[in-house]
Order: C-alpha cells, then sequence, then structure tokens
C-alpha cells in the first residue's frame, strides 16, 4: 500500500510455486516372495504437489501393504510382503513428470 494522505493505492504479490522435476528415476526392483520391494525417486526440490504412486493403473495409498514415504526431495514406496500380483509396472507422478520401473 502507498498512502499520499489525501490518495492510496494498494497491488499485492502472488507467487506461483515452480514445478519440481525427477532428478533420480526409479530402478528396477527384483524381490522373492515374502520379500518387501522398494522404490525412490528424488526431486529437484521439495513441493507441495501431490504426488502420486501407481502398480499398473491402480492408485497407491499407504495402508499395511504399502508404505509411501516423503523425507524431503525423497519420495519412497515400500511393497510389503510382495506377492506374484504385485509384478507389474511401478509408477511415480508429480505434476507432468512421471518415472516408471
Amino acid at each position: 500500500t502507498c498512502d499520499t494522505g489525501d490518495q492510496q493505492t494498494t497491488a499485492a504479490v502472488h507467487l506461483k510455486e515452480p514445478a519440481a522435476t525427477i532428478v533420480e528415476r526409479l530402478k528396477d526392483v527384483a524381490a522373492y516372495e515374502g520379500e518387501d520391494a522398494v522404490f525412490e525417486c528424488r526431486l529437484s526440490r521439495e513441493t507441495a504437489q501431490d504426488a502420486q504412486w501407481f502398480l499398473g493403473d491402480v492408485p497407491l495409498q499407504s495402508n499395511e501393504m504399502n508404505e509411501i514415504r516423503v523425507q524431503g526431495t525423497r519420495h519412497s514406496l515400500i511393497l510389503r510382503k510382495v506377492t506374484l500380483e504385485d509384478c507389474g509396472s511401478i509408477t511415480f507422478k508429480v505434476g507432468q513428470h512421471s518415472s516408471a520401473a
């Protein structure tokens, strides 16, 4: 705000969060049935953008079978006690970027 006594004008500052990019991509994982499979991805910056994990086309959430972690720029997915039904493509998506293994 600029106030000269008899006149006043006001403006606002709006910030846009720059998009995060994937700087460390997913790597393929081989595991024995009953073991945990761990997938990790690192972003260029911490972000408030929604990141999402998928097994095939199915979005994953943290539960007793899947653990999703975010530590700074590192995002990880742990598939607990994998079975043959867990075989397939794992995809991590943030904004318009994605990585698959």
